[in-house]
């Protein structure tokens, strides 16, 4: 190879370093209301960074062939332990990927994978479960009534009523469901017996909670069916916590 060609192979390889996928541990939030780890399997995920992708792509509202995930998008790959896990949503500053199902507590390492181009590996922590509810900006937590409409200002709860709150990361089900397939069923967590639904820092009672567990057609998605109590206030703040762990309480409900 002459010292022209030789250089311009430098040149290149640099170039093609400096466009990798660029990211660090702490870019990998929470989707639902990015806060940072750590995280429990079954749990979507976004990463925050550069050159993470050349396109725009994310997996279609409907449900796919067969009702699987897929694990490339775009061009794209997110590897868990070296296993592709399932995604969501990929752009050039953001992936939004999903813990696969099967993984237990412990330190992961996760990578990004683009048309062939590695960044970084990078290690995250594992917990059996880190619940988390969804933000979108309001300040309530995504809640609906039974009937499927939200809960707002303008069409709170009202006491007594059963509503349907929304969460990320309650860990493991029975069954599980397998990592790359939309549940299409109802799986309770089986941390049941660690749970605990507060409102304005008051524990539910146990009989108050109809069902926590995996929302039927949707990935990474649980849901809490509980009854309000007779007492719950206005717009009461919410907190959910499976064993250790703890959602951050700053959301509220809209109950009137």
């Amino acid at each position: 190879m002459s010292r022209s060609l030789l250089v311009l192979a430098v040149l290149a390889a640099r170039t093609a370093w400096s466009l990798a996928p660029a990211y660090t541990a702490n870019d990998i939030v929470n989707a639902s209301d990015y806060s940072f780890g750590p995280f429990a399997p079954n749990s979507v995920l976004s990463i925050f960074g550069s050159n993470l992708s050349w396109y725009t792509d994310s997996q279609p509202a409907s449900s796919s062939t067969a009702g699987l995930i897929p694990t490339e998008l775009g061009g794209v790959e997110v590897f868990v332990d070296n296993w592709a896990a399932p995604l969501l949503y990929v752009s050039g500053p953001q992936i939004n990927f999903l813990i696969p199902s099967n993984e237990v507590a412990g330190d992961v390492t996760v990578r990004v994978v683009r048309e062939g181009v590695t960044g970084p590996e990078v290690t995250l922590t594992l917990v059996n479960a880190a619940p988390a509810l969804f933000d979108p900006g309001t300040g309530f937590a995504i809640a609906t009534h039974a009937d499927g409409t939200l809960l707002t200002d303008a069409s709170p709860a009202q006491p007594g009523e059963i509503v349907v709150v929304y969460a990320t990361g309650l860990g493991t089900t029975a069954p599980t469901p397998n990592p790359d397939v939309i549940p299409d069923a109802a799986a309770p967590i089986v941390g049941l017996s660690s749970l605990i639904v507060s409102l304005n820092g008051a524990a539910l009672p146990s009989n108050l909670i109809q069902y926590a567990g995996i929302t039927p057609g949707c990935v990474g998605l649980y849901q809490l069916n509980i009854q309000l109590p007779q007492d719950v206030g206005t717009n009461p703040a919410i907190q959910v916590s499976v064993g250790s762990q703890s959602s951050s309480g700053t959301q509220e409900i809209a109950v009137q």
